[in-house]
């Protein structure tokens, strides 16, 4: 029977989130378990399609994009401070899912803010901040241009990654927490990098990302939970 996972983490209380980038009015809070009243609407990708499709009551991406990253699924969202959840399990031994939070960049443009890399050995988190200063050390692919909306360039801060046994086919359970300039990022209720503060975090969140490499088996995705708190 599906389940819907309804959570506290560490102390924070939950209220509604909306949504002003849906097709239609917006679902307070966020809650989709893909069964028998799953709404398309809420994403901004076109589901199904030739990557992406609900099948058994899950969310399934497989195979090849056709272009150089491989497929993705994107969900639209309104606020600060946000808590989200989702469950994911790979179907084939290879692979491996990035989560992206993207926002705004603090110069009137938007883009990714924080990337969760679940590789099938460990746990790394990006951090992607933005400058207006060419020379930031920080800058670490010089050749992308500088944003045409924001004139700032994206920084990119690789986190340690954590080493964690993934290669398995089985469900694991992954929690962000933002509040101001701080987030806590959870994989199977353990704390991954602990409290983390970026002076980025504290900006609007605006989409939700999932960046699946799974093979032809494929990626399930399912029990996404967002709130607004």
């Amino acid at each position: 029977m599906k389940h819907f996972l309804l959570f506290i983490l560490i102390g924070f209380a939950f209220a509604p989130i909306s949504s002003a980038y849906s097709n239609e009015p917006p679902t307070i809070p966020i809650v989709e378990s893909f069964g028998a009243d799953f709404n398309a609407k809420r994403f901004t990708t076109s589901i199904p399609n030739k990557n992406t499709e609900v099948r058994n009551g899950v969310l399934w991406t497989r195979g090849s994009s056709g272009g150089i990253y491989p497929p993705m699924v994107y969900m639209p969202v309104e606020g600060k401070d946000l808590s989200i959840s989702f469950r994911y399990r790979h179907l084939e031994e290879n692979g491996w899912l990035w989560f992206f939070v993207d926002g705004d960049d603090g110069f009137g443009s938007e883009d990714h803010m924080l990337r969760v890399k679940l590789l099938r050995d460990g746990v790394q988190l990006q951090v992607d901040s933005h400058s207006k200063d060419a020379d930031h050390p920080l800058r670490q692919k010089v050749g992308r241009p500088v944003d045409k909306v924001s004139g700032a360039y994206r920084l990119n801060e690789f986190l340690e990654k954590e080493k964690v046994d993934l290669t398995r086919s089985e469900w694991h359970q992954v929690k962000l927490v933002f509040q101001g300039e701080q987030v806590i990022v959870s994989l199977d209720d353990k704390v991954r990098n602990k409290i983390f503060s970026r002076p980025c975090f504290n900006a609007a969140k605006r989409r939700l990302l999932w960046m699946q490499n799974g093979g032809e088996e494929g990626i399930e995705v399912d029990d996404i939970l967002v709130y607004k708190h």
